[in-house]
């Protein structure tokens, strides 16, 4: 069984979805009726996946992914009319990404970014993967 956590992302009414092109492995695009764009690279997906075991590291209580810069994106399985099921070349695949979702992503993609990169640096962490031994 899978478990999966709550986002809230504050979108009442998000735009119907119109377009959704998977560009593997770079990224994801994404279209609503009211005209918004976004172009969601892989790492960003990865770092801001909706699942609960998306390897995360705690650290003082504060949950990061670190180490997913050059993650790729290897497909995508529809999951109902309402979203999509990601699998990442890590073989992360248990997070959906609604439509609402996307919206969320794409509407806060600069700022939750900086917030990310943020958060790496206060723990000494990087964007890069680990060196392999």
């Amino acid at each position: 069984m899978s478990a999966t956590r709550s986002i809230s992302t504050g979108i009442r009414d998000c735009p119907r979805l119109i377009r959704f092109t998977l560009k593997a492995p770079t990224n994801v695009e994404v279209e609503f009726a009211n005209g918004s764009q976004y172009n969601l690279p892989a790492e960003f997906l990865r770092v801001f996946s909706p699942a609960v075991d998306s390897k995360i590291r705690s650290i003082g209580g504060e949950k990061v992914i670190y180490g997913r810069r050059y993650v790729g994106l290897m497909s995508a399985e529809p999951v109902g009319n309402y979203g999509v099921r990601l699998l990442f070349d890590d073989l992360h695949k248990t997070g959906i990404y609604t439509w609402d979702y996307f919206y969320h992503l794409g509407s806060n993609k600069f700022t939750l970014m900086r917030s990310y990169i943020n958060t790496l640096r206060k723990h000494g962490l990087t964007r890069d993967p680990r060196a392999k031994k």
